[in-house]
């Protein structure tokens, strides 16, 4: 099998209500959240494509058997893959682990950034090519949105406190540990809180067309 330079896996959960984006439930209501999280998915999706860093594959859940993947796949030119079980770390070393088999660099990141461009990618892409071993997106809220990498050590995701402000200091000392030469991309925010959500709407509303709002 020919090596591809760079892949993109995108992990994302089907828009089932009352399952993803749960700290917009009390907000927004289960049905129009999962709305939220369709819309989510098709941005993050079309920005991956554009960048044409390399192949896209949905890293999905619970499953790629939810009609929504398949309609996604119908629409882009994209891979469906169920997530492995297990907490974010080990869904997250599993993911870069299976793309690395077959590509040179991974770009892991999540469907909660609308606002990420696809030059955000291209930089990413370009820094792997060159001399870093992983490339870091940081998360105003102290996460990432983006991480690049040429290896998937289990080092890098074991016993991280996912979903608190400390994800992004604690990997940026594991890298260190590993000795891996960093790249770290411009800081952006996710879709998360109310709040969040509101400073994304504020934007689309002020856009002519809005490419992520679409549905399937």
């Amino acid at each position: 099998m020919q090596r591809t330079p760079c892949a993109v896996a995108l992990l994302c959960k089907a828009p089932i209500p009352g399952f993803a984006k749960t700290r917009l439930i009390p907000h927004l209501g289960e049905t129009d959240t999962a709305h939220l999280q369709e819309e989510l998915v098709i941005q993050a999706v079309s920005t991956a494509l554009d960048a044409a860093v390399g192949p896209v594959e949905l890293w999905c859940d619970p499953d790629e058997s939810h009609p929504f993947f398949g309609k996604i796949m119908q629409k882009y030119p994209v891979r469906l893959t169920a997530q492995p079980p297990g907490d974010l770390g080990t869904r997250l070393h599993t993911c870069a682990s299976g793309a690395l088999m077959a590509a040179d660099a991974v770009i892991l990141m999540g469907a909660d950034c609308p606002t990420m461009p696809p030059y955000y990618l291209e930089e990413a892409a370009a820094a792997l090519a060159r001399d870093c071993d992983v490339t870091l997106g940081p998360a105003e809220d102290g996460g990432f949105v983006l991480l690049g990498l040429k290896h998937a050590s289990e080092l890098l995701f074991r016993n991280i406190p996912w979903g608190t402000s400390l994800v992004l200091a604690e990997t940026r000392t594991r890298i260190a540990q590993l000795g891996w030469r960093c790249h770290t991309l411009a800081t952006l925010w996710d879709v998360d809180t109310p709040a969040d959500y509101h400073r994304w709407r504020l934007i689309t509303e002020a856009m002519p067309r809005r490419p992520g709002a679409q549905r399937l």
